[in-house]
């Protein structure tokens, strides 16, 4: 959530601004403003509620030369504290306008620092925690051991300062420098020739520059024209460590492809989404071959000794963590549980040196999931992550890490990167069943090369899309849409629910079909539209016939049935009002199959009822707040 950009360089840094906080509006906003410095001790700030096309209209407004300079800052703000208006956009300002700051994040020891300000005759302008930083600094820049220096003032409230937050100052004193800073949300620096950035995705530079230094926990930096210098909040530089790497996906990657929408994109990118993530993972030895892990750090006694794994997420990573759950079940025999990020610590889990948690984060920076990994660190117990993003506070924390190669994933509601997860989830499970032996070498080999086959098949199965967009329209205006699945199925009706809800912001719902009769029935009425979830009639026979069973009820009380069956499934024909046709497929790799359709119909809903695909009301892509 929150979008967070600085520039220090050669260019017109209102363009390159804006630019950015246009490449990063799928993180979800409800406001933006700008902060431009021209050289001559000015500070110019525009904000406005709304979409970010309200505050490039004030820009234009006010016209070219009133924005002129080549450094400054911009702020996509997702509110927490205080109403999405105009007097809470960011950036707030503080010593008469001289000085602006723009955050991401909660700062929670806001309410005793805010009484100390206004104790002191501070008017604060704002409802927000961001505004006591600025007055802060300002205070500290003006008197104390700190005056007059920028960066020591800067510092010392810092250190001041309670939460998760990106905090990034401007002064119009120092129009040559910038000064970010980060605890527990995402800042990351952009190297340049002549010209530097921050930013807290690497999406807003990646037209300028793919060489990035990912900052560690509390530490800030001082960028300039010339360059950047780290420190830890007490101003040490000799001890800090910081990580530079360069992105391996360019401008493109980001870009709509000709595309009504980045989702739209994004969903026909799985096929290649989920073979990138495959790819290295399997090695031929003299055993035949043996499933390989990113960044491991787990040796193979480590993963033997195991006797439990908990796998926790959030949202779709939630559905991809259940699937996970069959699959490492079914190859290792090791109990699993899955686990609400959200809920993990509150609930004091039994955990110990023994146990595995499995964290999964599109982000990496999922505030739920990192708490997560903290206590469970605190436990002893070990942590593997599954993340999308090279050098996230999750997987630095963790003692291993899948990286899920989909580059970037810019619709809020998660598709091609939900997919990688599921794959990604896949190969942990095969690298404990060959760790623990409880598969042999030539069965991992095979359960590999059948999941290597799957983006084949997941291309076949956007074939549909047509027929599916088709019905979507159909059911465009329905209140409701229930979701039924068995076994994997269950996960992908959950899932299959959650995108209707995310993007048509209707009521949907996904169950266990065998629960049908324990309560939901109830539900079912004359037209209900009802998408069914079918196993395998060869893999899963006696929860085929179960299913269909589960069919013939909702029916004969009148509901609507699209049914996703594999291609060949002739016995569920009578009973499906619409028949999506999927590839055959082993059953525990089906889901990357069945999970497309309900993509496709989700977003095609949402089109025909005019919502934006991309950014749904609401919703950021990365929670770094709890």
């Amino acid at each position: 959530m929150c979008g967070i950009v600085g520039y220090v360089g050669y260019r017109d840094a209102l363009g390159v601004v804006v630019d950015a906080l246009r490449r990063m509006e799928y993180r979800g906003y409800d406001s933006a403003g700008v902060a431009i410095l021209d050289g001559s001790g000015s500070l110019a700030v525009e904000r406005k509620a709304g979409r970010l096309a309200n505050l490039e209209a004030e820009l234009a407004e006010a016209g070219p030369g009133a924005f002129a300079g080549s450094t400054g800052m911009g702020h996509t703000r997702w509110a927490t504290h205080g109403a999405p208006t105009d007097r809470n956009a960011h950036p707030h300002r503080a010593a008469g306008g001289r000085i602006a700051v723009v955050h991401n994040g909660i700062i929670e020891n806001f309410a005793p620092l805010r009484r100390e300000l206004e104790e002191a005759g501070v008017e604060l302008l704002s409802d927000t925690d961001t505004e006591v930083a600025v007055h802060l600094v300002a205070r500290a820049y003006a008197e104390g051991p700190t005056a007059g220096d920028f960066h020591a003032s800067a510092l010392a409230v810092l250190r001041r300062l309670e939460g998760a937050f990106t905090l990034v100052f401007a002064h119009a004193d120092h129009p040559d420098m910038i000064i970010a800073a980060r605890r527990n949300t995402p800042l990351v620096v952009g190297v340049g020739q002549g010209e530097m950035f921050i930013a807290s995705d690497v999406t807003a530079f990646i037209e300028h520059t793919r060489e990035a230094v990912e900052l560690g926990q509390d530490q800030a930096v001082v960028i300039t024209a010339d360059g950047f210098t780290v420190t830890d909040f007490a101003g040490r530089s000799d001890e800090v460590r910081t990580r530079p790497y360069t992105i391996d996906w360019d401008i493109a990657a980001a870009e709509k492809g000709g595309h009504d929408y980045f989702m739209l994109k994004e969903i026909e990118e799985q096929p290649t989404a989920v073979a990138d993530t495959l790819i290295g993972h399997f090695t031929t030895d003299v055993s035949g071959g043996r499933i390989v892990l990113d960044e491991q750090r787990l040796a193979d006694q480590e993963l033997r000794e195991f006797d439990k794994v908990f796998v926790v997420a959030c949202g779709s990573s939630y559905h991809a963590g259940l699937l996970a759950k069959y699959a490492i079940e079914h190859w290792t025999r090791l109990p699993v549980e899955v686990e609400l990020a959200s809920e993990f610590r509150y609930r004091d889990p039994v955990l110990d040196r023994s146990t595995l948690v499995v964290a999964i984060s599109q982000s990496g920076e999922t505030a739920d999931t990192l708490e997560a990994v903290r206590h469970a660190k605190e436990q002893k117990a070990r942590v593997l992550a599954i993340c999308n993003t090279n050098g996230a506070q999750i997987p630095r924390e963790s003692d291993a890490v899948v990286y899920t190669r989909t580059g970037p994933e810019i619709g809020v509601a998660s598709t091609k990167a939900f997919l990688a997860q599921v794959a990604a989830n896949y190969l942990v499970g095969l690298a404990l069943a060959q760790a623990r032996g409880t598969k042999y070498p030539d069965e991992v080999a095979r359960e590999f090369q059948e999941l290597e086959a799957m983006p084949k098949l997941v291309a076949r199965v956007l074939e549909t899309a047509p027929q599916v967009r088709a019905i979507a329209r159909e059911l465009a205006q329905v209140p409701t849409v229930l979701f039924l699945g068995r076994h994997v199925g269950y996960p992908v009706a959950l899932e299959g629910a959650l995108k209707l809800k995310e993007l048509a912001y209707m009521h949907a719902e996904g169950f266990a079909a065998g629960e049908l009769k324990h309560g939901p029935i109830a539900l079912i009425e004359d037209g209900l539209p009802v998408i069914v979830v079918m196993p395998s009639p060869k893999g899963r026979a006696v929860l085929h016939s179960k299913l269909l069973s589960n069919i013939r009820e909702i029916q004969a009380r009148g509901a609507r049935t699209i049914v996703i069956a594999e291609e060949g499934d002739d016995t569920v024909r009578p009973f499906a009002d619409h028949l999506i046709e999927i590839p055959s497929a082993p059953t525990l790799f089906q889901p990357l199959l069945s999970t497309v359709p309900l993509q496709v119909f989700a977003a095609e809903i949402a089109q025909a009822r005019g919502y934006d695909v991309d950014k749904p009301r609401n919703l950021a892509k990365s929670v770094t707040v709890e």
